[in-house]
């Protein structure tokens, strides 16, 4: 495992998107599976209801469809996340008397494109499920959803701790949940991610005060584990964290919601041990509150908390990873501003809508390869047909999507990063 050193830096860039792409919104969920990114709900003026999914290689979305008995209402500060070809949700109604008496869990079937009944999976009847939150956390371990804290009406922060067995779809109440119990306690707006067998928890709201308390969460022996923060991030709330590699990435949030950051944290798991991340002069990205991130390429963990191993592919199949190996390259080509000028290809029928912009060019297919270049790293990727299954060769990239400040009646915000050791 290669190891990060002190003069790693990060690569911000905004990545255009034309008028066939969703609103800006905030308090939203997102997730990605085979290489696509999907979204959904949020508020931009009103609680939303649309559905979409985003192709990073064309930089295209197209709209899904969230009608019918199955699909969720207008939904904000929700979970969404993936395991084995389907897309859970949960939670994020709008507070009313029938909210207090169901389980806000909706179930897409990314195959057929089409929300589907998750309760005719039951084994048996259960007297005792969550109840419809905001702001809680959702992570996969195993064949789990593990779901922790939450804005429950009328009630505040919770410190409900729920596991969802996505066999059997049946629930259960984990040790931590009780009041006094040791833990994270009462938590809203924090972030949850996962590594291996374990759950890290950071910050968040504990009624109305912002945390910096940073937790482990054990599934092999069900306990909760305080980790040292001492040169770690401030108090922090609305933040998002994904895993990459053998660390923790942590992106944004604020003491409050008016003071937005862009800070990038980096924990190792090996050290237990806290680093800022640098940013590469003149790609500063802005601050973003309630914004979604999620990381695709060979290093950033599926949201399903497995891992693919030359063992899981079927003999004679050959892993083809990309040669992605970034730094920085003379930066030559600032100008007056320190813009950072960029160029990204990609098949010419992914932006056949796509308006021109100062900060890349229309796309190029040479051949029948995509290729992507960076100007601000010595860095280029390409994919051919013959090459198969593209999600094994993106390269690596953490994206956040949407947050605030947000641009009302603009297309979403997507800005991505690419760290110089990928």
């Amino acid at each position: 495992m290669p190891v990060m050193s002190q003069s790693d830096t990060c690569l911000w860039t905004r990545l255009p998107q034309s008028s066939r792409s969703p609103c800006d919104r905030y308090k939203h969920a997102c997730c990605s599976y085979d290489g696509n990114v999907y979204i959904l709900g949020g508020r931009e003026n009103s609680c939303l209801r649309d559905f979409w999914r985003y192709n990073v290689v064309c930089n295209e979305w197209t709209e899904l469809s969230c009608t019918g008995d199955a699909a969720p209402e207008e939904l904000e500060e929700h979970t969404m996340v993936a395991h084995e070809g389907f897309l859970y949700v949960f939670g994020g109604l709008l507070d009313s008397a029938y909210t207090m008496w169901t389980t806000p869990l909706w179930v897409f079937d990314i195959a057929k494109k089409k929300w589907v009944h998750w309760k005719g999976k039951t084994s048996s009847r259960q007297t005792q499920m969550p109840t419809n939150r905001k702001g809680h956390s959702a992570v996969v371990i195993g064949s789990s959803m593990l779901l922790y804290g939450g804005f429950v009406d009328m009630k505040g922060s919770s410190q409900e701790f729920w596991s969802l067995d996505f066999d059997t779809m049946a629930w259960s109440l984990l040790s931590g949940s009780q009041e006094g119990s040791a833990g994270p306690g009462p938590r809203h707006s924090h972030s949850a991610m996962a590594q291996q067998s374990c759950m890290y928890l950071f910050g968040g709201l504990k009624g109305l005060r912002e945390q910096r308390d940073f937790w482990k969460w054990s599934a092999f022996n069900h306990t909760w584990t305080s980790l040292k923060n001492k040169s770690g991030p401030s108090k922090l709330m609305g933040h998002s964290a994904v895993a990459y590699k053998d660390y923790m990435l942590l992106f944004g949030g604020g003491e409050s919601q008016n003071s937005p950051n862009n800070c990038l944290w980096r924990y190792s798991f090996t050290s237990q041990s806290w680093e800022k991340v640098p940013t590469l002069p003149g790609c500063n990205p802005p601050g973003r509150i309630h914004h979604c991130c999620t990381g695709l390429g060979p290093s950033y963990k599926s949201n399903t908390g497995s891992t693919c191993s030359s063992s899981d592919l079927e003999q004679g199949e050959k892993l083809r990873p990309f040669k992605n190996k970034c730094f920085p390259a003379p930066l030559t080509f600032l100008g007056s501003e320190g813009a950072i000028e960029l160029e990204t290809f990609s098949p010419d029928k992914c932006y056949a809508n796509r308006k021109e912009s100062s900060t890349g060019k229309d796309a190029q297919l040479i051949g029948n390869c995509l290729t992507f270049e960076n100007k601000a790293f010595k860095k280029q990727w390409s994919y051919s047909e013959e090459d198969g299954d593209i999600t094994q060769h993106l390269p690596d990239m953490l994206l956040v999507v949407g947050g605030r400040p947000y641009t009302g009646h603009s297309p979403i915000s997507v800005w991505q990063m690419t760290l110089t050791d990928s």
